[in-house]
């Protein structure tokens, strides 16, 4: 759908430090957010994701002013997620900076908050977070999950995913809860289904291990590719990852 695919690093945010963990779980720090975020956009990041992991009220003040101090530092476009639970949640994170909020539980539990952000701010500023996993018995054979995977839903993923673009979605960011921290790849198999249906751009999300994992999951649909820990770490760089995308001939920015 895009004409470049775009590489976003994901930033895990909590009391004003980026952590490491598995399902938010065993949280250990891994750095400072700003200098993190600087160094993503001098490696050639074209976006940026915060996702308050916490999101209470004592970490929300402190993620309004990480994402000011990050916005006066970077110039490429920055998504926030976690704990947005109202429309005023988002006018105050856009009025710090923000560009993109991304909502996934708040949406499951109330699909009309969905429509009243694409309506009052645009359908560019909607992002849903979707994690994914299979499960048989269903018509699409995925279904959707909260907290991180552990708790299933009711809900198929692709009958989701066709009302979410309904309510205003922008984009989706779709998380295979499947391949999450495997490092085996992106859930290909997953993206092909929702690339059939989807009239809006997809984010692959989980499974990112080496370089060659991000024209794959081109291959299969992605419109822009989210990877945290292989970036974090240094096992794959953003100029590797968008390397790996020219060879493959696509095109990045």
């Amino acid at each position: 759908m895009s004409l470049s695919v775009r590489v976003i690093p994901c930033l895990d945010v909590a009391e004003g430090r980026v952590v490491k963990g598995v399902n938010f779980l065993n949280l250990r720090d891994a750095g400072d957010p700003i200098e993190l975020a600087s160094r993503y956009y001098e490696d050639g990041a074209d976006e940026l994701t915060f996702l308050d992991v916490k999101a209470t009220v004592e970490n929300r003040s402190t993620m309004f002013e990480l994402v000011t101090k990050t916005a006066e530092q970077i110039f490429i476009p920055l998504t926030v997620g976690g704990g947005i639970r109202e429309v005023n949640d988002v006018a105050r994170l856009l009025e710090a900076g923000a560009d993109k909020v991304s909502v996934g539980s708040a949406g499951i539990a109330n699909p009309e908050l969905l429509s009243k952000i694409a309506n009052r701010f645009g359908n560019q500023v909607l992002v849903i977070s979707l994690d994914l996993k299979r499960k048989e018995g269903l018509p699409s054979g995925f279904v959707v999950t909260t907290h991180g995977g552990r708790n299933e839903t009711e809900l198929d993923a692709i009958a989701w995913i066709r009302q979410c673009i309904e309510l205003g979605a922008g984009e989706l960011l779709v998380n295979s809860i499947d391949a999450d921290g495997t490092r085996s790849g992106f859930d290909s198999e997953l993206l092909g289904l929702i690339r059939e249906i989807s009239t809006v751009p997809i984010i692959a999300s989980g499974g990112a291990g080496k370089a060659e994992d991000f024209p794959a999951a081109a291959e299969a649909g992605a419109d822009a590719i989210l990877a945290a820990s292989i970036f974090h770490e240094g096992s794959v760089t953003i100029s590797e990852a968008k390397q790996a995308l020219k060879l493959a001939g696509f095109e990045t920015r």
